[in-house]
């Protein structure tokens, strides 16, 4: 009897000696797969900057028809915008490979902002790059520094451009019509309203010229966003990691031996009461 309880006592606490040693390997190989978060410095990409040029380009595809099976030739208009943030240990040299890829690719540097002193150094570039050269220098950049973060995204904008295109044509309609009544003569006070609305359309077509200028053929661009933040690669140590792992696991197994005996205790008092009921309609029945 005494021999059995030993047994089961030295299954129990080898039960509970295994559960210990697999929380622990558990929280130890998790502290491999996550990354060290250490952008606490770094804000969302180029937040700070506005109104900087919007760069699009064009691409044509054949569309075909469904009666005569024809084919026509279709352009789109799209805005691709590349966003990169590394983080360099060597930072004036990888500025400066930085720099050679933009040139390499015939791509130019549209806004420019570097900051902070050595040890602690920012640089922001919003680059324009040829479409054709678009993913060649991405994938170059990429491997500038330590990548943080990193997304491309496109936007259709053929609607926008058409939209554009349209209230261009209707405004050069509404211009030459109000030519044409001033030309006929009349009050000077309504010859002057005409002058002054011919005034404002100009300048709406003016303000349309801009925005489809950013479309023209021949400032074709896509986007690159590229952050570079200086600062040295964190590596965390195998004893720093055990320590870490130990820590947690020995606070996650006393919780869950405090939730256990709660829990135990729970069942007991809910046993005996479901004992004592049993016994309380058991002495009820004898009575009747």
């Amino acid at each position: 009897m005494e021999l059995s309880f030993k047994k089961r006592l030295f299954r129990f606490i080898l039960w509970f000696l295994l559960l210990f040693i697999v929380l622990f390997f558990f929280r130890l190989g998790y502290g491999y797969t996550k990354k060290i978060n250490d952008n606490s410095q770094q804000v969302q990409f180029f937040d700070n900057i506005s109104n900087f040029r919007k760069n699009y380009a064009s691409r044509e595809y054949k569309k075909s028809g469904n009666a005569q099976q024809t084919s026509m030739k279709v352009d789109q208009k799209y805005e691709k915008i590349a966003e990169i943030k590394s983080k360099s240990s060597i930072f004036a040299e990888e500025e400066k490979l930085t720099r050679t890829e933009i040139k390499n690719f015939n791509a130019l540097i549209q806004f420019e902002q570097k900051s902070g002193n050595e040890g602690a150094r920012k640089l922001n570039l919003v680059i324009g790059v040829p479409p054709e050269n678009f993913d060649l220098l991405y994938n170059k950049l990429i491997t500038i520094g330590k990548v943080q973060a990193k997304q491309i995204t496109k936007k259709d904008k053929t609607n926008e451009y058409k939209e554009l295109n349209a209230k261009k044509q209707s405004l050069e309609k509404i211009r030459n019509s109000l030519i044409e009544l001033k030309s006929k003569g009349g009050k000077i006070d309504e010859y002057m309203s005409l002058e002054n609305r011919i005034l404002e359309i100009e300048q709406q077509l003016q303000d349309l010229g801009v925005s489809l200028g950013d479309f023209d053929d021949e400032n074709e661009f896509c986007t690159v966003q590229f952050s570079l933040i200086e600062g040295k690669e964190l590596k965390i140590g195998l004893v720093q990691r055990i320590k870490v792992a130990l820590d947690w696991t020995v606070k996650t197994y006393l919780k869950m031996m405090v939730a256990l005996f709660f829990l135990s205790i729970f069942a007991y008092c809910s046993l005996m009461i479901a004992d004592k009921l049993k016994l309380i309609r058991f002495k009820v029945k004898n009575k009747e």
